[in-house]
Parts: C-alpha cells; structure tokens; sequence
C-alpha cells in the first residue's frame, strides 16, 4: 500500500513565494491539494507562478505583501482569509542577507536584515497565529481545529559562517522564536516548527556555483555537493499535514550534514 499525504481542503499561505525556495514551497503544497496563498511584493512574479500552479491542476491566490510594514501584514492575512477560508498553514519563508565583515555592518545593514528576517516573520506568524488562537477557542467541544506554522530558518542559524555573521544572528532568532510559538501555542492545536536548509540551487545563487569561489565552498561541503530546492519537498509536505500532530518546536536541518 502506498503511503500518501493528502492537504486537500487546507489553505496554505506562502511569503517570499515570488522565487527560491518559496515558490517550491507553493508549488509542492498545491500539488498535495492544498489551496496556496501567493505573498511577496513581486506581483508580476506570483501571477507567473500561479498560473504554472493553475496549469497543473492546482488552486492559488496573488496576494501582495511587504513583511517590513505591519500594516501590509495584517492586510494580506485579511485579504488572504477572504478570499479562501481560514489560513491552516504557513510557511514563514520571507529573508534577506547581505555579505559582508561584522566591522563593516552598518546600521542600515542590520535593519535591512532583521526587519525582514526577524521582526518580519514575527508579525507574519503573530498575525496568522492570533486567527488560529481564536478558532482553536471558538471550536465546538471535541473538534480539531489546529495549524502549522513553519518557520524557514537556515542551518546559518546553527552554524556561524563567515561574512554572513548578521544573517547567521537573525536565523539564530527564527529558531527561537520558533521554540517560544511552540510554547505558547501547542496546546491550542498549533504546531510551529524550523526548517533549516542548507545551501540550496536556487535561481538566485545557480550562477555563483559555477564560480571559482562556487566551486571552493561546494569542496568544503560533506557530500561535495548543494541541494535541489525538490529535496525539501518532503518535509515542508509532512510538516504541513496533520500527520504531523507530534512535532512541536522541532528545529530540523536540511543540510546533507553540514551543520554537524
């Protein structure tokens, strides 16, 4: 008997879904049923990539979000449960990094990276996890009505790096932060969990693989080797689904084993 995960019927709300590993979040979750809410400020890019989704089968809403305003915030979540129901899973995956010596970090520099990647995601969970805080209370008595929160950290947020020490520090927050949701939130059917990849090939970064610098980092790596943005399909499917009633607060590396 084949084992399968079915998110039919949920709803899926997606930041940073415009590239990267955030529209192959969208994309998988609306491949295992979900109906998936498109964020970021890049319209143009979402409604490329809904209608990839629409093409194979699935169900997905552009939605514009800035997670550095909290009044876009609160607006998008709004306008996201309007127009598909109830928010069921998120995946907190807006981020931002700069590269540079801790000495020359500016305090613009930091802003930019721990507004997006920190106070961001925060507000983004806090405003969905309120809306599932209140139909977890208003629930008729022996009924499920839970969420999934997933935060995309970094294994930066386990491992310091060299020249990414801001972005190494806001990660290290994510994973925190995660802990504490999952605190708070867990009795109320609310399981919030990190994610933490690795480096991955991404549209973003294909081209620096092929670099001399590239090819020096891929050496240091375990396996000689980065991941697919498909190799964490698996994961963000599980960790959205009920199936994974039982995992709370857990900080999971996909890394291929760079972070040990």
């Amino acid at each position: 008997m084949a084992y399968s995960i079915d998110l039919s019927g949920r709803v899926a709300f997606v930041t940073g879904a415009s590239s990267g590993l955030g529209a192959q979040f969208a994309r998988t979750l609306a491949r295992a049923g979900a109906g998936v809410v498109l964020a970021s400020r890049r319209i143009e890019k979402l409604k490329e990539l809904r209608a990839r989704i629409e093409g194979e089968g699935g169900d997905a809403h552009v939605i514009e979000l800035d997670v550095t305003d909290h009044d876009s915030i609160k607006s998008a979540v709004a306008h996201a449960e309007t127009e598909m129901g109830s928010i069921d899973i998120l995946v907190n995956n807006s981020g931002v990094s700069t590269t540079q010596r801790l000495q020359d970090v500016t305090p613009d520099d930091y802003d930019f990276i721990f507004d997006t990647n920190v106070k961001g995601a925060f507000f983004v969970a806090q405003e969905v996890g309120k809306r599932m805080l209140a139909r977890s209370r208003g629930a008729a008595p022996g009924s499920f009505t839970g969420g999934r929160i997933i935060n995309i950290a970094s294994m930066a947020g386990l491992k310091v790096l060299p020249q990414i020490g801001a972005y190494c520090m806001s990660k290290a927050a994510v994973v925190q932060m995660t802990k504490a949701m999952a605190l708070e939130w867990g009795r109320f059917g609310i399981n919030t969990n990190a994610l933490c990849p690795g480096y991955i090939d991404t549209e973003i970064n294909h081209d620096h693989w092929r670099t001399e610098q590239g090819q020096k980092l891929i050496a240091m790596l375990p396996r000689k080797r980065v991941g697919q943005p498909q190799d964490l399909d698996a994961l963000i499917v599980m960790l959205a689904s009920d199936q994974s009633h039982f995992i709370n607060g857990a900080v999971i590396a996909a890394d291929d084993g760079f972070a040990v």
